[in-house]
């Protein structure tokens, strides 16, 4: 005889095991009967983007495009002079070449996209391929399918251009050995960069602002100042200060978890002096010590070694030291230390901005071109996804002329923030609540302009490709290809007539 525990625990398996069999064949019978429809829906889609993708390419705008880029990257890369040096050459090529890609790559994209969706309806071929039956969203899909292979593909070409004619004007031009270490060392690279932090000097201004406060003294330097004005300037002042040595004195910088990509190639201090009195010749003396700095402040024992710099360099000019990275400790320790030279007589000040930072080769000039490549291609996907949007329920000449004035206003975002923040400070307050949010909705193409970061040689990181994609591709296109989706699958494409 079986006890009631036994029994009841018989039961529950069976009955676990009953439904585990059951849910097994209903996604056995689902998958049997979804694949073909799912095989159907891809096969659709892909006929229309193929179809996409031949029609564009049979297109005037697209051959004229494709024929400019091919007949003026090679004139760009032969004729650019920049400031005469061969660094030069390089960078004004790059920063013209990509920036010329890239935006003919977004006017095509635009025009193709919306091209593509009003022409069908315009001309009704639109009817024959809805009553297959199509899908209106494997239509718009398709669409869009067609313009992203047709982007990568040029993008892909013209990349390719671009990289190769960068990679071979040194030989054309018959660069020697000190301009081709040049050039490895600050164009062929890329460079990450450290500032010195910033101190927190809040403690000081409030004492500062309470001092003139209580002595009258408010009103006479800060005329006409709100408090948010007059503590901002009070501790822009208390940071140069702390940026400024006297005549004789050094300024010491300390950076940590600094992790070149190679030990044995070197690192940069790159620095720029502003002094209280200009000297005769516009020339500041200097003594410079760059290395593992507690053997001298804290008398700790290192192998790492010091390297000291003796070095005259003009004003409000931009400079760089060269040293050996193996100036940083095995722990990323690095120090930068600045003597003022009696020579000098006169206080030099590190401006806050660019005063001084540390570069080092953090990855490869290859590497840095295809993530500013990918960026590009993260621009055309918005846009391709906004001019499908627009093509939805606008004609072919308003919806370029909104996609256009969205492009203009994505590139010029931080110009025209600037501009509305002026406004709202000086006339009214209602654009920062109504113009001002929806400009911040847009892509800022400004700031992820990848000339930025490789004329320079600056890292792009796949950090910030990471968050470009996450918000420009994933959120942002994304949204905009719902709402068309939507807007398209309720639109009237025909009127019955009785």
């Amino acid at each position: 005889m079986l006890s009631a525990g036994a029994f009841f625990g018989i039961m529950g398996y069976i009955s676990l095991r009953g439904i585990l069999l059951t849910v097994s064949l209903v996604l056995a019978l689902s998958a049997v009967v979804t694949l073909p429809i799912v095989g159907l829906a891809i096969q659709n889609i892909r006929a229309i983007a193929l179809n996409t993708l031949r029609q564009a390419l049979r297109m005037k705008v697209a051959a004229t495009f494709i024929m400019l880029l091919l007949v003026l990257l090679p004139i760009i890369g032969l004729t650019a002079t920049g400031d005469g040096t061969l660094k030069g050459r390089l960078q004004t090529f790059l920063s013209y070449g990509l920036s010329l890609t890239s935006l003919l790559l977004c006017l095509l994209t635009v025009i193709v996209s919306i091209y593509s969706v009003t022409s069908d309806i315009e001309q009704k071929q639109i009817y024959t391929v809805i009553t297959k039956p199509v899908h209106r969203f494997r239509l718009i899909l398709g669409k869009l399918l067609g313009v992203l292979l047709l982007d990568m593909g040029l993008l892909v070409l013209f990349a390719a251009i671009i990289y190769s004619i960068t990679i071979y004007l040194p030989v054309f031009h018959g660069a020697n050995f000190e301009e081709r270490k040049q050039l490895r060392n600050e164009f062929y690279t890329a460079r990450a960069s450290v500032v010195p932090e910033q101190i927190d000097v809040s403690k000081e201004v409030e004492e500062s602002y309470k001092k003139l406060e209580a002595s009258g003294q408010l009103e006479q330097v800060f005329p006409n100042y709100t408090r948010k004005e007059i503590m901002a300037q009070l501790s822009n002042r208390a940071r140069l200060m702390k940026r400024a040595a006297p005549i004789g004195r050094e300024l010491v910088w300390e950076f940590h978890n600094i992790k070149p990509l190679d030990p044995n190639e070197s690192i940069f201090v790159k620095f720029k002096y502003d002094v209280s009195v200009t000297p005769p010749d516009s020339q500041v003396y200097s003594q410079w010590l760059i290395g593992d700095y507690r053997q001298i402040r804290y008398g700790a024992q290192s192998e790492t070694p010091i390297y000291r710099d003796d070095r005259k360099d003009p004003i409000r000019t931009f400079r760089e030291i060269e040293v050996p990275a193996d100036a940083i400790a095995q722990d990323g320790y690095l120090a930068v230390a600045f003597l003022n030279v009696p020579l000098n007589n006169t206080v030099v000040i590190f401006p806050i901005e660019d005063g001084l930072e540390v570069l080092y080769k953090a990855d490869s000039f290859t590497a840095n071109f295809v993530r500013a490549c990918i960026l590009i291609l993260f621009r055309l996907i918005f846009l391709a996804c906004l001019a499908v949007l627009a093509a939805s329920f606008l004609s072919f000449p308003v919806a370029i002329l909104l996609c256009l004035a969205v492009f203009l206003t994505g590139t010029l975002s931080g110009f025209v923030l600037e501009s509305l923040d002026f406004l709202s400070a000086n006339v009214s307050g209602v654009y920062s609540y109504t113009v001002r949010p929806l400009i911040k909705l847009l892509p800022r193409f400004d700031e992820f302009n990848p000339t930025k970061f490789l004329v320079p040689a600056r890292l792009l990181s796949w950090s910030l490709v990471g968050k470009v994609a996450a918000f420009m591709v994933c959120i942002k296109s994304l949204l905009l290809l719902i709402f068309a989706l939507i807007i398209f699958k309720y639109r009237e494409i025909a009127r019955i007539v009785v």
